[in-house]
């Protein structure tokens, strides 16, 4: 499905019904926004672990301007600050009051800054391996030192510079990187599928890595937000360590925080049944 909103267009998909049979009447479950990262992936990396969680809410599975299904543009718009708005327009489109947000990596950071910008529009607040600024790409470059083959060092600099030039090359960057992001990775083993399924956008991660998240810093937005919060770090996270995940706990009012032991930045590839579990009871008893 497609929502012409603002000067682009956004795919979504929604999986689980919001309007379920209770005895004799009729209940209406939340309706779940899960906000991808990258940027320059889609929103597919959700498929299949978060689909259980439709047993418990409605999921709005939406892919970033310029990102996967939806319409590409002007390069120069596919920034934070237009993600934001667009999932506002999108929430605003789709007739939806409070949502709950779940947003991962680049797209906690998204949710982060959504949820302080629009305090009143999120019920529940769910942020799994982000950050809230700039300083996370000075500490994964020392953490790559550290972990990282000359292989995954020498491709990672197309990250930090920004210049991918093309999707097979940033397809080529996640297959050689994988073992950071996943501690269960084998690196013997074929790129999973999941990554044959991604419709991939250099110019998005390029204009992040390369621009915008260079100056990003939501901290002194934080204590806005007003939403029950949960924080989800990994202890073994490379790219968006867990230090901020702590951070961003302590500056947002009443957050929890969980930290992944035995996970790396991919924790629904490493421990995806504690990830459901942990944001389905959240949402549950912070009802």
């Amino acid at each position: 499905m497609r929502a012409k909103i603002r000067d682009t267009e956004i795919y979504f998909d929604i999986e689980g019904s919001a309007l379920v049979p209770d005895g004799s009447r009729m209940r209406e479950k939340p309706v779940a926004f899960l906000v991808h990262g990258g940027p320059g992936a889609d929103h597919t990396g959700f498929k299949p672990t978060f689909s259980p969680l439709s047993k418990k809410m409605q999921l709005v599975y939406f892919d970033h301007r310029g990102q996967g299904r939806s319409a590409r543009g002007d390069k120069a718009s596919y920034t934070l600050d237009n993600n934001v708005e667009d999932m506002e327009a999108l929430r605003d489109y789709l007739g939806l009051d409070k949502i709950v947000v779940i947003g991962a990596s680049y797209g906690g950071m998204v949710a982060l800054t959504y949820a302080s910008r629009y305090p009143d529009r999120v019920s529940h607040l769910i942020a799994i391996v982000t950050v809230p600024d700039s300083r996370f790409l000075d500490r994964a470059k020392e953490i790559l030192a550290e972990r990282g083959s000359k292989e995954q060092q020498a491709i990672a600099q197309r990250l930090w510079d920004g210049n991918f030039e093309s999707e097979a090359q940033l397809k080529e960057y996640f297959h050689l990187t994988r073992t950071l992001y996943s501690i269960t990775a084998d690196p013997d083993s074929p790129p999973p599928k999941s990554w044959d399924r991604a419709i991939l956008s250099p110019d998005a991660i390029n204009l992040a890595f390369g621009d915008f998240l260079r100056v990003y810093d939501v901290r002194d937005q934080l204590p806005k937000i007003t939403a029950p919060t949960l924080v989800i770090g990994a202890k073994y996270d490379w790219i968006c360590p867990p230090e901020f995940s702590e951070e961003i706990a302590r500056l947002i009012p009443n957050a929890d925080l969980r930290i992944f032991e035995h996970s790396g930045h991919a924790i629904r590839a490493d421990e995806p049944e504690a990830l459901l579990d942990a944001i389905a009871g959240f949402i549950v008893y912070k009802r």
